[in-house]
């Protein structure tokens, strides 16, 4: 990823100077700046760099007309802006126009050389990913059961159809999404009679009530989920992925809705009390926003 060329553009030579010194210690090829509109589509048109830092305030003019005229030039050159503008409306603006992450001054050098790293990763991250992901929610299952009830559990991959529908009889379903270089998102699934012998197994009662278990399994849920996004950010960090808050649904006939994934999984995961079902997926192209707002 060193090879990256990138054009700085700034009316500030202290900050260019700053940002240069920054890139060209991390081994990035600092290839041109620029300070004004006019330099900007000069500079981009000959220098035909993959990344522009912009600086969003510049003396005659700003950085999303001038983001505007880089992609007219290359649509497919990244655009961070780096500035110390920033605010929810500038974020605003700065995504409809197409820049790929805000970084604010005065500047962070590991939060500018990871953002720079992750939006300009090419497939081999994605395949390293798509063939690690699998086994590593089956290691935090693993932990988490070890853990929590003191019990190995047994796992079973499921070769399943492409289904739009997610079908859940009497039992409860927890959905979490999972945000980061690639977003995905993660279903566990069990029966009632599960759920319930499951939660009485970590609590060692009966639960009080159907909400204790809800909560009990959504809780569960959040933490394998955490423990595995955790476990891959270590293998690489330019992942960045962490997990959102579940959403819990429950009754006697569930039917979830789910988009095609780029890569599912399908197993399940079955112990002393009964068993649960997962479905996790990454998708390729879902790429979060990167800003430290």
């Amino acid at each position: 990823m060193n090879n990256i060329r990138i054009v700085i553009v700034d009316d500030s030579p202290f900050s260019i100077s700053v940002l240069s010194g920054m890139l060209e210690k991390n081994g990035f090829n600092v290839v041109g700046s620029a300070s004004n509109l006019k330099e900007v589509k000069e500079v981009v048109e000959e220098l035909k760099p993959d990344l522009v830092t912009m600086d969003m305030v510049l003396a005659d003019t700003d950085g999303l007309e001038c983001t505007r005229v880089v992609h007219e030039i290359d649509p497919n050159i990244r655009v961070i802006a780096v500035s110390s503008m920033m605010d929810d409306e500038i974020i605003a603006q700065a995504k409809k126009t197409n820049i790929s992450a805000y970084i604010q001054k005065p500047i962070d050098e590991e939060e500018l050389v990871l953002a720079i790293n992750r939006i300009s990763a090419n497939d081999d991250l994605y395949q390293e990913l798509k063939e690690r992901y699998c086994d590593i929610f089956k290691q935090a299952f693993t932990f988490s059961f070890n853990n929590f009830i003191k019990e190995i559990p047994k796992f079973t991959d499921i070769e399943k159809e492409e289904r739009k529908i997610e079908h859940v009889e009497n039992g409860i379903s927890i959905v979490m999404g999972i945000i980061g270089k690639y977003c995905g998102r993660l279903i566990i699934t069990l029966t009632n009679e599960s759920a319930g012998k499951f939660v009485e197994k970590i609590l060692k009662r009966p639960a009080k009530d159907s909400q204790e278990i809800l909560n009990v399994v959504a809780e569960f849920g959040n933490i394998v989920g955490g423990n595995a996004c955790s476990m891959i950010n270590r293998e690489n960090k330019l992942f960045g992925v962490r997990i959102a808050p579940p959403t819990t649904i429950y009754g006697e006939s569930i039917n979830i809705s789910r988009n095609s994934l780029d890569a599912m999984s399908f197993f399940t995961v079955t112990f002393a009390a009964g068993e649960i079902n997962v479905n996790i997926g990454f998708n390729k192209g879902a790429v979060e926003w990167m800003s430290n707002i």
